[in-house]
């Protein structure tokens, strides 16, 4: 996948475009339905296909107290768009004078300017612009005059252990995860939910009690899952993956307050330095909530146990169709 970043860069397609427009934050199996769209499209009609997305999620601009908390950060969403199939990625940089541009101005200048649109395809509850004036039929009232096709789409809907088939959204995937359900998250998504950051020099105390741990930095504006204790994946840079398991949470026994969640991944027989390297967990199966023990002999002794049931989900566990 090409990637362009504009305002700078602009994809020109000489055979014009398919496009879709959105965070994707996620790029959960409903994104996925519509790109896989746009791709097919495209490719009947010789075209190139186009995600317009955006550097930060809008809501951190337009309402900064009130933004969503993010599935993905903005390496992985581009490398779950790559993997797609669509040909190209055009980044809008979002900021106070993007937010202010009318939704007119934006698909004039970016959708029929920069892309030469010839079809776009977006969810049917699309919004965009300036106080999000911008939708699916406005879009169809200029494609009719600039010379494109308009689609809007529902996402998919899938049962989950949570309940019925509804829409998927990153909305309600945020949900499920920030609940611990991290498998009804992984249903929808359609992979495990990662967590990722510099591994940093935590208290050490993990290796006083024979469990030693790589405290992951996950950055502030990243949703993280409830704390407890979950089996997992850790993926280290160099592609190897280790089974984990997963502690997110306030170290209860140790401390009576924390202000944040720390995740610490106890990779299983494994012996090695993962300081400062950038470290991605995946998160499988929830095996228990947070706790307090009376002393540190009970709290090694559940560790211990937490270990066994690790190996034990991971060896049941089946990757998200």
């Amino acid at each position: 996948m090409e990637v362009f970043y504009y305002p700078g860069e602009c994809a020109q397609p000489p055979a014009g475009s398919i496009v879709t427009i959105g965070v994707y934050d996620g790029v959960h199996l409903g994104h996925r339905q519509l790109l896989e769209r746009v791709s097919r499209t495209a490719e009947e009609i010789a075209a190139t296909s186009v995600v317009v997305t955006f550097d930060r999620h809008p809501a951190s601009i337009v309402r900064p107290e009130s933004a969503p908390l993010l599935l993905t950060d903005f390496e992985q969403r581009i490398g779950l768009l790559s993997s797609t199939g669509i040909d190209v990625a055009v980044v809008v940089r979002f900021d106070a004078e993007r937010a202010s541009e009318s939704a007119e101005d934006f698909v004039a200048e970016v959708l029929a300017g920069c892309l030469n649109a010839r079809a776009v395809v977006v969810g049917h509850d699309f919004h965009f612009g300036r106080g999000r004036q911008g939708d699916v039929p406005l879009l169809q009232q200029m494609g009719a005059r600039l010379g494109f096709d308009v689609t809007g789409i529902r996402l998919l809907g899938r049962d989950t252990d949570a309940g019925p088939a509804e829409p998927i959204s990153s909305t309600r995937i945020r949900s499920l995860i920030a609940s611990g359900n991290v498998v009804g998250a992984a249903t929808l998504l359609g992979r495990w939910h990662q967590l990722r950051g510099n591994v940093g020099h935590g208290d050490k105390r993990g290796r006083e009690l024979g469990f030693p741990t790589a405290n992951l930095e996950v950055p502030a504006e990243m949703q993280i899952c409830a704390d407890g204790v979950y089996a997992g994946w850790y993926l280290r840079p160099d592609g190897t993956r280790h089974q984990t398991a997963i502690s997110v949470g306030r170290q209860p026994t140790f401390y009576d307050s924390r202000p944040f969640s720390l995740v610490e991944a106890h990779l299983l027989d494994f012996q090695g330095d993962l300081y400062d390297e950038l470290g991605t967990v995946e998160l499988v199966e929830n095996l228990r909530g947070q706790e307090r023990f009376a002393s540190v002999d009970a709290l090694i002794d559940q560790m211990a146990m937490d270990v066994a049931a690790t190996r034990h989900a991971l060896a049941r566990a089946r990757p998200p169709a």
